[in-house]
């Protein structure tokens, strides 16, 4: 029978569970032993899981959350043994590890990602890919023949599988960092005005005005002297030298 703090705790557990459960699980305790839960674990995309419905069973002790559960599956997977208990880190095979701190959930999600590694451990089995794949796709029909799984989840015991509460499957991110056809347009024809820019400058480099020297093809003196600029440069000088010239002859007188 589980202590007032073990039934307290798992109460507040089934409430969260209800409210927001982890991605891909499911969980819930039965109604006349609140030690007793039994869980729903979909398969992680990617994975020769995808597409399977795990069902499996916690066994809470009495003074939860001091010490740890058992955890069984009883979904043939081709990882686990059906019904018989699992070793990981946060079951009863190794009390010195566990944490009081963790939940229901914690459990859960810790399951299923140990489930997608070929770790050995008691209570595991290994078989190829293509086995687990079979197996996942035959995994709803098993667990809707099962009397314990459809009086526990009627609600997915039904002849098509169902999803569960939080079916999440990809992170936001990853949809957001897909690019439309409309958005990438436009940096395409930026990057097109760009470089056709770039092309008429270099165009325009190619085709500019030499140096002056090369352009008169004469580096006679004399033609170089009586240039427009050069002769406009004589005068001003010669009329700068008669307007002092005259202002030294005033101011000597």
């Amino acid at each position: 029978m589980a202590t007032k703090a073990a039934s307290k705790r798992l109460g507040k557990e089934a409430a969260a569970m209800e409210k927001d459960p982890p991605p891909l699980c499911y969980a819930r305790p039965r109604e006349e032993n609140i030690l007793e839960w039994h869980f729903i674990i979909r398969g992680p995309p990617d994975t020769p899981y995808e597409g399977g419905e795990y069902w499996g069973q916690l066994i809470f002790p009495s003074d939860y959350p001091f010490k740890p559960p058992g955890i069984k599956m009883h979904t043939p997977s081709g990882r686990f043994q059906p019904d018989t208990k699992i070793c990981t880190s946060m079951s009863d095979f190794h009390p010195g590890s566990w944490n009081p701190a963790w939940s229901v959930s914690s459990i859960i999600i810790g399951l299923q990602s140990f489930m997608c590694t070929d770790e050995m451990t008691t209570g595991s089995v290994l078989v190829s890919s293509r086995e687990r794949r079979a197996l996942a796709a035959q995994s709803h029909a098993f667990n809707a023949a099962q009397r314990r799984f459809v009086q526990m989840f009627p609600e997915y015991a039904g002849p098509t599988m169902k999803d569960l509460p939080n079916m999440v499957y990809l992170p936001k991110k990853a949809v957001e960092a897909k690019p439309s056809t409309e958005t990438s347009a436009a940096p395409m024809q930026d990057k097109a005005a760009s470089g056709a820019k770039a092309t008429k400058a270099a165009e325009t480099a190619n085709v500019a005005e030499p140096p002056a020297a090369e352009v008169s093809g004469n580096t006679d003196p004399k033609d170089t002297f009586w240039r427009p600029r050069n002769i406009g440069i004589v005068a001003a000088a010669v009329v700068s030298y008669l307007f002092v010239s005259r202002l030294a002859d005033v101011w000597i007188r």
